[in-house]
């Protein structure tokens, strides 16, 4: 047996080991294309693009860009749902040299400007609906392009007739503004073509947000290694081949979304079938229709999956992978959608992954042959992952309890200007090899199987989103009545956990109903809504611990305890 990957027994027909080519994105997705052009890459919505057609789809919104004024090593910002326009942009930003930036569509003004004083951004690419958000940010450095794109540049005519009756027709009309530039005029011109791609496999790829080390979002630097390495690892785990459809219902700017759902599908020769917002009436529409093979997801999606009617007569045999990550699989939504499946003529197990940004996405899956509970698996090939005492670097023991960390081609760059927190996640140890210490704890058993504790770092995981006490609380400070506040995950049957704060006001007697509603549309207007409190709990002082901190985990034991007495009363 091998003692340092004591589970390569259980990979079945997985390789030990890949041989990642030393390219870039462009290039792999180039490399994918001349083998299989007239294979389907991606459907949205019954709009299909042959690899040819989307290579040159990337080639010609590269070519578009730099006549912008992109440049090698500038920074794009992509606010996109999933769709072609953004898939393309990505993977366009990457042929010129550019650094993609990507955020949810969703983000407010103030959120957005975050983003871009973060990056530096120039040049942004919108979709019509979010322009007004986008515009209405106050970077410190003013964007100087905005592409916009809109959704029925990619519907067949009666899709195009359908969104504008029920949707288009509500967005408003873009105003007068000379950054503007139409995604369709952008690609349909004569452009010269850009220069070779000079960049190399090491190279910064993307910018993904995440918690970081201190709870607030930061920017990941993530390599075009690091995504062909999980792209491919993903594929080979799951079974992915040039035959095969995954459905891409996580968004774009989450690494599960693009890592898995988009990258993977294309470095395998795929075909991802693009969904741009979820619903499971539209998402059950997709399995019945363009039967996919390998479903991803969140716990929420699977969830809601099970309590659609018009699945429960479906033939589901199509289905040969369905992996569950970002949040803990609840044991009754796993038994749901198994027995949905079976019902419909599948086999295939609802099995757990665990990862993180700094890695893409997953780094671990639960085997297809091998299930153990409680247990997110153990890791895709050449991935490391060990656990170690907390706060240090010496490896615990088999069964004992301490920080995940993981190595290997999909772990970061690091922390995009923060080499502070880059040097606190990225640590050389004695082997030799620099590890990610992911801030979660958890234990490994002897087959090295991991099993997720519980998160070091704050942080709280709604509907599959990070979201970042810290920066919530920081939001409801602003608030002319709060004198100070906590916020900390509760469970929730639907999202997992929903966000909860506590708040001591400056007048205790504004305390009740009309005040709750204040603070959380106050919330509303200055942050994702994921972020947003669904529930405000008025307190006289907050806990602290020994040192004098709030006692988030306090306040979680006392709406723990709160709940218990409601159940036995």
């Amino acid at each position: 047996m091998n003692a340092e990957r004591p589970w390569l027994r259980f990979y079945g027909s997985v390789p030990a080991s890949i041989d990642y080519p030393q390219v870039t994105l462009y290039e792999a997705l180039t490399a994918t294309a001349r083998r299989v052009p007239g294979s389907v890459a991606w459907d949205f919505l019954g709009t299909k693009a042959t690899y040819g057609e989307f290579l040159d789809a990337v080639d010609r919104c590269a070519a578009a860009l730099a006549a912008e004024g992109l440049r090698a090593g500038d920074r794009f910002l992509i606010s996109m749902p999933t769709t072609p326009q953004g898939v393309i942009a990505f993977y366009a930003a990457n042929r010129v040299g550019a650094l993609p930036a990507l955020i949810h569509p969703l983000s407010t003004a103030p959120e957005i400007t975050h983003y871009l004083d973060a990056t530096g951004a120039r040049m942004a690419l919108v979709l019509d609906a979010f322009f007004g958000t986008l515009a209405a940010a106050t970077p410190r450095i003013a964007l100087e392009k905005i592409v916009v794109a809109r959704i029925p540049e990619y519907l067949p005519p009666l899709k195009r007739l359908g969104f504008w009756a029920t949707k288009g027709r509500k967005i408003p009309p873009l105003p007068a503004d000379a950054r503007l530039r139409s995604w369709s005029a952008l690609l349909a011109g004569a452009n010269p073509a850009t220069q070779a791609p000079a960049g190399k496999t090491d190279d910064a790829a993307a910018i993904l947000f995440s918690g970081g080390t201190t709870g607030l979002p930061k920017g990941i630097l993530l390599s075009n290694r690091n995504f062909i390495a999980e792209g491919l690892q993903a594929a080979s785990w799951c079974g992915l081949g040039e035959k095969d459809a995954i459905l891409a219902v996580l968004p774009l700017f989450h690494g599960f979304g693009l890592g898995v759902c988009v990258n993977a599908a294309f470095m395998a020769g795929g075909k991802s079938i693009l969904v741009p917002q979820f619903s499971a009436e539209v998402v059950s529409r997709v399995l019945r229709k363009d039967r996919p093979n390998v479903l991803v997801g969140v716990p929420t999606l699977f969830d809601a999956l099970t309590r659609d009617a018009t699945l429960a007569r479906a033939d589901l045999s199509c289905l040969t992978a369905c992996f569950c990550g970002a949040d803990t699989l609840p044991r009754a939504v796993k038994e749901r959608f198994e027995a949905m499946v079976a019902a419909g003529g599948g086999r295939v197990k609802l099995l757990e992954g665990y990862g993180l940004t700094e890695a893409v996405t997953g780094i671990m899956a639960t085997p297809l042959t091998e299930y153990r509970e409680g247990s997110v698996g153990i890791p895709f090939p050449d991935m490391l992952a060990k656990i170690v005492k907390p706060g240090s670097t010496e490896e615990a023991a088999t069964g004992e309890e301490g920080e995940i960390c993981i190595a290997g081609p999909a772990v970061m760059i690091g922390y995009l200007d923060d080499p502070e927190a880059t040097a606190q996640a990225l640590r050389p140890h004695a082997d030799g090899r620099t590890w990610l210490h992911t801030g979660d704890l958890g234990k490994m058993d002897a087959d090295g199987f991991t099993y997720f504790s519980v998160r070091l770092k704050r942080m709280i995981k709604s509907s599959g989103f990070n979201v970042y006490p810290a920066q919530v609380e920081a939001v409801i400070r602003e608030h002319p009545a709060v004198a100070e506040t906590c916020v900390i995950g509760v469970p929730d049957p639907a999202q997992v956990e929903r966000v909860k704060a506590c708040v001591v006001l400056r007048d205790r007697a504004q305390a009740g109903p009309a005040m709750q509603e204040a603070i959380i549309a106050h919330c509303r207007e200055r942050l994702i809504k994921w972020s947003c409190p669904r529930e405000v709990e008025f307190v006289d002082d907050l806990p602290l611990t020994r040192v004098g901190k709030v006692d988030y985990r306090e306040l979680a034991r006392r709406h723990a305890e709160g709940g218990a007495q409601q159940e036995k009363g």
